[in-house]
This record gives C-alpha cells, structure tokens and sequence, in this order.
C-alpha cells in the first residue's frame, strides 16, 4: 500500500491525556522534548518528526518511555514505543461499496489468528471467495486491538486504537477490509471497552482510566466517576476510528452488561448517536451489535423511543434453546432450557427470560420483547460463537459430539428464522479443530496464573485438571486453526453444500425475509420430538429425534437433510433429519 515516505520530516503535534503525574515529556526517535499542559490535562508538544517515528512519553521522573494511549501502531509489541501511522490511498473507493445494515444479513464470526494456517489479514483475504461462495453477508473479526504476546483471543487488549502486528498491523486490516469491501462484504470489528488486559496497561499511569468497580476479566472502566468525560471520549474516538480511519460497517460490542454507566445519557446512547452521524458523514450505513445477557430490549429500542439505539444484540436465550433441544445438555446455564416447548417460546418471544425464574441466577430475569414494534432481526440467532465453544473446557464444537443430521437441524432452525443470523468460522463443514481458550503472556507469573486459573476454574466444576488444556502452550493455539482441506471432503462437504443454499433461500424468498414475529407459526410433539416452523408458504420440519415420525405438513421439498416423504398432508421424516417444504 502506497504511503507517506517516511524519510519526508514534517512537524507533527503530539497530545496526550495525562493528569495524573506533573511532567510529561515526549520522546521521539530517544530524543526527548518538554510539553505543555492545558486546564484539561492534556499536554501537547510540536515536534519535527518523520511518518513513521517511533515515540513515547515519559512521565515525572520516571525515564521509562511508555506507548501513547492512543497509538496508532506497536510494530514492537505493547511495551514499546508507538509509531506514527496514517492510511494510504483506499481500494474501497474502486469496488463502489455503499454499504449495508447488518439488520437481516448473515453474519460470519471469525478470528484472525486461527482462521487460516499463517494467521494474518493477508492469508485471510485467500479465504474470502469462500464466504462469497457460502453466501454470508458480513465477516465479524473478533478482537485485531494491540494485546500483550503474539497470540490470543484479543479480549485483553490495553492499546485499543492500535492494530495486533501479528496480524499484519494497521496496513493489514485496512487490505482486508478493503478486500472484503470489493466482494460485497461488510466488516464488523469486535470492541471491547469494558476492562483493560493486564499485559501492558499503562493507562492508569496517565489518567483516571480505571473506575472503583469491577467485573469478571477486571477492573471497571470509568464512564461515570470523575475524570470520566476524556474516558469516555477516549472509547467514542476509539469506536470512530475502526469505521472512519479503517472503514469498518460498525461494531461488535463485546458485554456491554459490564459499561456501568450511572450518568443520565448512557455511553452506548451516546456511541449510538454519534455513529449515526458519523453514518450521515460517510454516506453509508453503520451498525452497532452489543452482546448483552441482560434481556433488556431497550438495548435494541430506537433512541427515539426511549431506548440506547443499539442496531441488534447477541441472543444467547435463542442459541440456548436450540442447542440444548438438539443436543440435550442441561448443565450450568443450560437448566432452563432443552425441552420443544421452550425452543418455541424462544422462537416466538426472541427471549425466553422475559421477567421469568432463572434458576442459573436463582432470581427473575429479562424483561419482555414488543415483538409488534421491534423486528426479530434486532435479535441475532446462532448456534455457535467463540464464547460457546472456546469456553467449554475442551473447546470442543458441537460437531464434535453430535450426528451430522443434528447439525443440520440447528443450522435450519436459526438460518431459517427470521433473526439476523451468525455463524462461527468452520461451523459450515462442521470443522474438527477445537476452539480453545489460547494465551501467549509474556511475563512467567501471569501465564503461570492463566493456566493455573483455567485449570481450578474446571476442576471446580468436576473436570479432571490434566484434561484441560493448558492455554499458554503454543499448541494450545495451533490445535484452533481450521483445517481447509476438511471442506470438500465426504459429509463435510455435503454440509458446505446444505448451510450455502440454506443461506441461498434465505435470502431469495421475500417470506423467510419476514423480521416480524408475529408472524411466525410454530407446533411441536415434545413425546414424537418434532418441530415444525412455518413462515408464510414455507415449512420448516424437524425430527429431533432417531425414531421416524409423521408431521402435519406438506408441500414441495426444496431442501433437505435426509429423505423426507411428502404424502398428502404428512411428511415422514427419519432421525435427525430436516425439510424445507414450500406450499403447494
């Protein structure tokens, strides 16, 4: 990619938020200059400096020279110096991309590093025909901020403007986005800002980045204590920047329950309010997607209305109910859920706990969906995701346990509903490889405590400690990568083929396009274990169980798993199988 010659020196202002200590300095190339400080806490300093000049700050009389807050780059890692960076010339401009909301699409989460066998943004561009042959509509990367090691799940990142060098840096990101752009793919990034990864958190050195509370991965951060107003510009800057200087579509926000926010304009309304102007100043449509376990809809309600504008949410209530039906696992969160009944009301309602007993929490949970005003594509649906997979013990996926036919039945039911849907990097072969939990801290006491943690936190729940996979080892990691030559082979490949026209009709026929609710028809036989799901002229028939059962539907097949037979007003269905039927 075209860039500013770095030999060109230019002045540039370097800023910096810092109202903690009572000198700062900045060093550029090991040469250190005096700055100055504002009534805000911001210091300043012009400086001649080269594109890509390495720098830092060094605070009070400390004389070691920390990464901007706000680095652009970490071509050294998250201890070093930062590097100035800016964008070259876009390749988006060339492929037309006018973008689109993720409210409907196909969504396809991925991470980077796994994804393919080098682990880059280059070698995943190699892979992007793949998802244009599959259908998918959006490519979810899960976190590319700069994070401490080589390898990880990036949910401990502490440079959140910088891009993780290993996966090819800031110039790597924008070719892939870029790349997805001109095959009529949008991007969204996963962001997290809701604690900090405590490898290589220098902020609270600087200002009052951290706040009083905490949360399961840390301490809090501060959007509503004092000094919270340059924090909180701090995450909206942040946010901007993946969609203006990097031209993502919008954002994953990674538990959004955790931003505590006790102040009268909550800070998702405010990131909602601002990406919809930044949206007007671009021309294009942006998209904010919040994981939530709260159940709350006004997280999905217009601001309008009341609510924090968010575009849509994770649905777990939904990835619950058709896991635990198919699969039958009942463990921890999974209680509540497993039998048809509860699959229906999930389907119907979009949250099961709506106001309702939550015997995981022990306490009522959710509060009910206006599924006469709000669309079910504000709701996501899958079955898999990085969390229910990487977080299992194992991180065995369900094709690892379960009958291909029974992975058919979970990809029709959630493809086939009408939420927005979501799939997760392999579960359309039904991969082999493990997602794992996978770590590379640099320093021996935190990766002692990572792998001792993971192992007590599973043997708490009656795992044996040696089966766990210890996350710091590097083959922890490399047993997560997907292994390509899987997706044309034997039923692999048959079901590559089943989840591309599954995806195909979803978004040919107007009636599986259908985002209300109410307009959903569902029947079931909780003794037979069949399920039936009616959209418009469409049928979706399922046999849940291994016994061959008779459905009250009919119609002309026009996708299948197994070999159903239509005979009047019945369609016989084998074990484990699966029908789309469109009415005669």
């Amino acid at each position: 990619m075209a860039m500013t010659d770095p030999d060109t020196r230019n002045d540039h202002e370097f800023a910096v938020w810092a109202p903690i200590p009572e000198r700062v300095r900045l060093d550029v190339e090991g040469v250190l200059h005096p700055m100055e400080r504002d009534e805000k806490g911001w210091w300043r300093a012009v400086v001649e400096a080269a594109a890509d000049a390495r720098y830092g700050y060094v605070l009070d009389d400390d004389p070691t020279v920390l990464p901007d807050p706000r680095s652009p780059r970490q071509p050294d890692g998250v201890h070093e110096r930062s590097q100035l960076w800016q964008p070259g010339p876009r390749a988006e401009a060339a492929g037309g991309w006018q973008g689109r909301s993720i409210e409907g699409a196909v969504i396809y989460e991925l991470h980077i590093g796994t994804f393919t066998p080098a682990g880059t943004f280059d070698s995943a561009i190699d892979k992007l025909d793949h998802l244009v042959d599959l259908g998918v509509d959006f490519v979810e990367v899960m976190p590319v901020n700069a994070f401490g090691g080589t390898h990880g799940w990036g949910y401990d990142g502490v440079l959140w403007y910088a891009v993780h060098e290993p996966y090819g840096g800031p110039d790597g990101l924008v070719r892939f986005i870029d790349a997805c752009h001109t095959r009529g793919l949008g991007v969204l990034i996963d962001a997290v800002f809701n604690h900090l990864g405590p490898s290589g958190n220098y902020l609270p050195k600087f200002g009052p980045y951290l706040s009083s509370g905490s949360n399961p991965w840390g301490e809090s951060i501060n959007i509503a204590d004092a000094g919270a107003d340059q924090v909180r510009r701090y995450i909206l800057d942040c946010a901007r920047r993946w969609m203006r200087v990097f031209g993502a579509d919008g954002l994953r926000l990674d538990a959004v329950h955790a931003l505590v926010d006790t102040t009268a304009y909550h800070i998702l309304e405010e990131l909602s309010a601002e990406t919809d102007e930044l949206s007007s100043d671009l021309g294009r449509p942006l998209s904010l997607v919040a994981e939530s376990d709260m159940n709350d809809p006004r997280l999905i309600t217009p601001r309008a209305h009341g609510g924090l504008g968010m575009t849509a949410q994770w649905d777990d209530d939904i990835h619950h109910a058709i896991h635990t039906a198919v699969s039958g696992e009942r463990q921890g969160y999974y209680g509540d859920f497993g039998t048809l009944e509860t699959l229906a009301t999930t389907l119907r309602h979009g949250y099961f706990h709506a106001g309702t007993y939550s015997s995981f929490r022990q306490r009522r949970h959710g509060r009910p969906l206006d599924t006469a005003t709000i669309p079910a594509t504000r709701l996501l649906a899958y079955t898999l995701t990085h969390d229910q997979v990487g977080n299992r013990a194992i991180g065995d996926r369900p094709s690892q346990n379960l009958a291909m036919g029974q992975l058919a039945i979970k990809a029709t039911l959630a493809l086939g509903s009408p939420y927005t849907a979501m799939l997760f990097m392999g579960e359309e072969w039904a991969s082999s490889s493990p997602f794992l939990f996978f770590s590379s801290h640099p320093e021996p006491e935190l990766a002692r405590a990572t792998a001792e943690g993971r192992k007590r936190e599973f043997a708490d729940h009656g795992w044996d400690a040696d089966e766990i996979p210890d996350p710091q080892d590097p083959q922890t990691f490399e047993r997560s990568k997907l292994m390509w030559d899987e997706v044309t082979t034997g039923e692999h490949g048959r079901l590559y083929a089943f989840y591309r026209d599954l995806i195909r009709l979803r978004h040919t026929e107007p009636d599986l396009a259908d985002p209300w609710l109410d307009h959903l028809q569902i029947d079931y036989d909780e003794t037979a274990r069949w399920f039936l799901m009616r959209r418009g002229g469409f049928a979706i028939v399922c046999n849940l169980g291994t016994e061959t059962v008779e459905v009250p539907a009919s119609g002309d097949v026009v996708l299948a798993w197994g070999e159903p037979d239509v005979a009047g007003d019945i369609t016989r269905l084998g074990g484990h199988s699966v029908a789309v039927l469109r009415s005669r």
